[in-house]
C-alpha cells in the first residue's frame, strides 16, 4: 500500500496540472502560451539548471556519465528511427527528432523530483540539460537541413549550464540570496511549464493515425525498454537507474513541434504534432508502469 501510494504521490500533482493546462486550453483556445515559453527559457530553465546542480552535491563526474548516456541514448533512437522512416518511406531528416529527443524538462524532471527528490531532479536536470543542447543544435539542423551555430549560442539556459558547472567543479557553495530565488523561479517554472504542456496538447492534433501510432510506439514502448537495458549494461542502481528509467520512458518533446512549426513545412510539422499529442497521451497509461517499476526496484 506504501508503494501505490507513493506512485500516486509523484503521478497524480504532474497529470493534474497538465489536466489543468489541457482544460484551460479548451476554454480558451486563444491563450497563448508564448509568455510561459519566454519565461521559462530565459528565467526558468536556468534557475532549476543552477539550483538543482549546485544545492545537491551532484558531482562532476556523474553529470559527464548521464551526459553520456544521454548521448548514446540518442544515438541509438536515431539508428532505430532511420530504419523506420527509411522502411515507411518518409522523411529520414526532419521527422527524426521526435522519435529521438524525450519530453526529459516537461514531463520528466517533475517525476524525478516527486519520485527521489532533489538529487532526482538533479540527475534529471543533467539528462535535459544535453537534450537541449540536441535541440538548438541537431533538432534545428534536421528541421531546416541547415546548420547554424546561432541558436546554440543565444541560448541562455546553455551560459546557466556552464556557470553552474563551474561550481560543481571547483565545489564552490553557491551563494545563499542566489540559492533562494533560483529555487522560487524554478520551482515556479515547473508548474508553468507543466500547464503550459496541457495548453499545448489541447491545440495538437492527430493526422495519418497510422503512421503517427508507430511512432508513438517506438517513444514510449522502445523508451523503457532501452531505459531498463542501459540501467543493466552500466549497472545502474538507486536514484541513477530511476532517473535513467524515468527519463529514458518520456514521450515526444513538445520542442520538436515548435522547431518544426518554424523550420518545416506544414505536412512534416503536422506530422510531429500528432506524434507528441499521441506519444504523450499513450505516457499518461505507461508512465504508472515506469514508475511503479522505478520505485519499487530503483530505491
Amino acid at each position: 500500500m506504501d508503494l501505490v501510494t507513493k506512485l500516486f504521490e509523484v503521478l497524480f500533482p504532474v497529470f493534474l496540472i497538465i489536466g489543468i493546462g489541457y482544460w484551460y486550453g479548451k476554454k480558451d483556445p486563444k491563450f497563448n502560451t508564448k509568455f510561459i515559453t519566454i519565461f521559462a527559457g530565459n528565467f526558468g530553465l536556468p534557475s532549476i539548471i543552477f539550483y538543482s546542480l549546485t544545492t545537491t552535491n551532484i558531482s562532476f563526474e556523474l553529470f559527464l556519465r548521464f551526459s553520456y548516456y544521454i548521448t548514446l541514448y540518442v544515438g541509438i533512437f536515431s539508428i532505430i528511427g532511420l530504419v523506420i522512416l527509411r522502411i515507411l518511406n518518409k522523411d529520414i531528416y526532419r521527422l527524426l527528432p521526435p522519435l529521438i529527443l524525450p519530453n526529459t524538462g516537461n514531463m520528466g524532471m517533475p517525476l524525478c523530483l516527486f519520485a527521489y527528490g532533489k538529487i532526482g531532479l538533479a540527475i534529471a536536470t543533467a539528462v535535459t540539460s544535453m537534450i537541449l543542447i540536441f535541440h538548438f543544435s541537431l533538432n534545428i539542423l534536421l528541421a531546416s537541413k541547415k546548420f547554424s551555430i546561432k541558436p546554440l549560442l543565444n541560448c541562455i539556459p546553455i551560459y546557466a549550464l556552464l556557470i553552474s558547472l563551474i561550481f560543481v567543479y571547483f565545489k564552490i557553495p553557491a551563494p545563499k540570496f542566489l540559492e533562494n530565488t533560483t529555487f522560487l523561479i524554478g520551482y515556479s517554472t515547473i508548474f508553468l511549464v507543466l500547464m503550459s504542456l496541457g495548453v499545448s496538447l489541447s491545440k495538437l492534433k492527430v493526422f495519418s493515425f497510422k503512421e503517427t501510432i508507430i511512432y508513438s510506439f517506438i517513444r514510449v514502448i522502445l523508451g523503457p525498454i532501452v531505459g531498463l537495458a542501459f540501467v543493466k549494461f552500466f549497472n545502474l542502481s538507486g536514484v541513477e537507474a530511476g532517473v535513467m528509467f524515468i527519463q529514458a520512458s518520456m514521450p515526444s518533446a513538445v520542442l520538436t513541434f515548435l522547431v518544426s512549426e518554424i523550420y518545416s513545412p506544414k505536412k512534416i510539422s503536422n506530422s510531429i504534432a500528432s506524434t507528441v499529442a499521441l506519444s504523450t497521451f499513450l505516457s499518461f497509461f505507461t508512465l504508472i508502469v515506469v514508475v511503479f517499476i522505478s520505485l519499487k526496484y530503483f530505491n
